[in-house]
């Protein structure tokens, strides 16, 4: 009885969960968007998950507005670096690092359909996995006002939280503990981010 009394309260309620998840998911989601090796849409399905296993009111609400805020200032930090760097004799680091992340390949199609189709190409950049920094260096090319990049980056964001956030829905709902439901989410959305990578080299090979 000693064991499990203490086990119960080593335990986190939901409201320690709350108050130590939400910032955390911001701040994760926000590095990853300015440095782009943290998983964030992992993160949000992971944290969709938790939240729809929760009892108190609007926790899923709160991983969307959360995850989606700190994406889109995450992105418009690093587009705001990005077009000081454009401006710089020398450049900068975080231009040359949103540089060698597009491929020229990637580069010169983000450019077309950029030129063709506009702000839409931005929405679709965040919900294709690897997509948003061709896309975004392709912006800085063509000298876009901040103001214009971000309102179209605002939809984007809000629907690549939508995605990841369903995707961790689903995940927690097939599954009755949240544990399996992350690993299911986090699985998923690996999946997720393979699968364009794995077609390129197979369309190449061909």
């Amino acid at each position: 009885m000693t064991v499990l009394a203490t086990t119960a309260t080593v335990v986190p309620t939901e409201s320690t969960q709350q108050a130590i998840g939400y910032p955390t998911l911001f701040l994760l989601v926000l590095i990853g968007a300015l440095v782009p090796v943290v998983p964030t849409g992992a993160l949000v399905s992971s944290a969709a998950v938790v939240a729809f296993h929760q009892t108190a009111p609007f926790s899923l609400a709160l991983v969307f507005v959360t995850a989606s805020t700190a994406a889109f200032l995450g992105d418009a930090t690093l587009y705001w670096l990005g077009r000081r760097g454009m401006g710089s004799k020398n450049g900068s680091r975080w231009l040359e690092a949103i540089r060698s992340r597009a491929p020229e390949e990637r580069l010169t199609q983000a450019q077309e359909k950029l030129a063709e189709h506009g702000v839409a190409v931005l929405v679709l950049s965040r919900l294709v996995p690897a997509g948003r920094l061709p896309v975004m260096l392709a912006c800085l090319l063509a000298k876009w006002p901040m103001r214009r990049f971000a309102r179209g980056n605002f939809p984007a964001c809000l629907a690549w939280a939508v995605t990841y956030q369903l995707i961790g829905i689903l995940g927690g709902s097939l599954f009755p503990e949240p544990w399996q439901g992350v690993v299911a989410a986090v699985v998923l959305t690996v999946v997720i981010s393979a699968v364009p990578s794995v077609w390129r080299r197979v369309r190449s090979a061909r």
